[in-house]
C-alpha cells in the first residue's frame, strides 16, 4: 500500500468503510499504515495477539487493494 501514488482521499473513504465492516481491522491499518508501529507493537497497542494483529493485517490489506483498485489506484 505504502507508496508515492496512493490517493489518501480515496484511501480515507475506503477506511471508513473498512471501519464499518470491522473497526479493529480498521484501527489496525490506522497505526500500520499512519502511525508506523511494528505488528507487535500495534497488537500490543490494540490488546490483541500478534497472530490476530498478523491475520488482520493481512485481510485488511487484500480488502484495501480490492476497494482501491476500483478507484483508478493501480499497486
Amino acid at each position: 500500500m505504502p507508496g508515492s501514488d496512493v490517493d489518501l482521499l480515496a484511501l480515507y473513504e475506503v477506511l471508513e468503510k473498512l471501519r464499518l465492516k470491522d473497526s479493529r481491522q480498521a484501527d489496525l491499518v490506522n497505526l500500520r499504515f499512519f502511525a508506523g508501529l511494528t505488528n507487535d507493537e500495534a497488537a500490543a497497542a490494540m490488546g490483541i495477539s500478534p497472530s490476530t494483529a498478523d491475520k488482520d493485517w493481512a485481510y485488511a490489506r487484500c480488502w484495501l487493494r480490492l476497494e482501491m483498485g476500483g478507484r483508478g489506484g493501480e499497486s
